[in-house]
């Protein structure tokens, strides 16, 4: 039995030996390979860790921000999107740190990453700009969904907020589409903030008119209407002394909703008071002298 065993041993060492002669394989030759391929399994199995390790910590740093943010009251589009954004910044991040463990170069794929950044940076420029002021409104809440604001030129209620631009319904009831790059870069004008807002009149009266019966008349008119705020009350006062008329500036003030109701009941019933008083409103005239010789 032990012969036998020895026999098998030999067999199997002689084969090992006529191998390595065949391939031209030496002792030391097996050992250096031996060696690199435990090398290589440990770098493997310490890169594979790595990779699970850090999916797990990729995940939990993820639903951190998110909840953060969520707490913050952060609108659910930018949330997603930045969300997206640090979730797959932090997997490079991994997927680099697992090829530089496995031994591959890396400088020259972070350089290829980086040229591609740059030429889409680049393809992409106005497009950026707009997700850019679409974070920043959406961050910093200049306006909300609801909201009468005046930007670009454009009066209207603010019907979406999107990442890339902003919709306006305008009083004509057209819709407005804004990039969000020169929205958050212009001036707004948000009437809905305070929650009120003035409306602006001038109504002019003729100079043989009583100033003070005018201003009582039309402030009586002002009152009379629910849509008017009294707080803070209405004003009237003289704001010129034109050419034909004296102008009066009324000043009444509304919520946002009720702004163009309160302007046109406004004008047309001031109007009709001094109508029913005699109190002229007087239209551009121009006095000719004649003189013959």
């Amino acid at each position: 039995m032990r012969l036998r065993v020895f026999l098998q041993l030999f067999l199997s060492c002689l084969k090992t030996s006529i191998l390595m002669e065949k391939f031209n394989f030496k002792s030391y030759d097996f050992l250096k390979y031996q060696e690199l391929a435990i090398d290589y399994s440990i770098k493997l199995s310490i890169a594979i860790a790595i990779f699970i390790i850090g999916s797990w910590i990729v995940k939990k740093i993820v639903k951190i921000i998110e909840k953060t943010m969520t707490k913050g009251k952060m609108e659910r589009s930018l949330q997603k999107i930045l969300s997206d954004l640090i979730k797959w910044s932090l997997k490079a991040l991994l997927f680099i740190t697992v090829l530089s463990q496995l031994g591959i170069a890396t400088s020259s794929f972070i350089a290829l990453i980086g040229a591609a950044g740059l030429a889409l940076g680049l393809a992409l420029q106005g497009s950026l700009a707009n997700f850019a002021g679409g974070a920043l409104i959406l961050l910093f809440k200049p306006f909300k969904v609801g909201d009468l604001i005046d930007a670009q030129g454009e009066l209207g209620e603010v019907q979406e907020i999107q990442v890339f631009v902003t919709k306006l319904l305008t009083p004509g009831n057209k819709v407005a589409i804004i990039p969000n790059g020169i929205l958050s870069n212009g001036t707004i004008k948000n009437y809905s903030q305070e929650g009120k807002l003035r409306v602006d009149l001038t109504i002019g009266i003729s100079y043989g008119s009583d100033i003070k019966k005018a201003k009582e008349i039309l402030e009586k008119t002002l009152a009379s209407n629910p849509k008017v705020l009294q707080n803070p009350a209405p004003l009237v006062g003289v704001l010129e002394l034109a050419d034909s008329a004296v102008n009066l500036a009324v000043r009444p003030w509304a919520t946002p909703e009720n702004y163009w109701n309160v302007y046109f009941e406004s004008l047309e019933a001031c109007k009709n008071a001094l109508d029913k008083e005699n109190i002229n409103i007087p239209f551009p005239q121009r006095v000719v002298h004649m003189q013959h010789n």
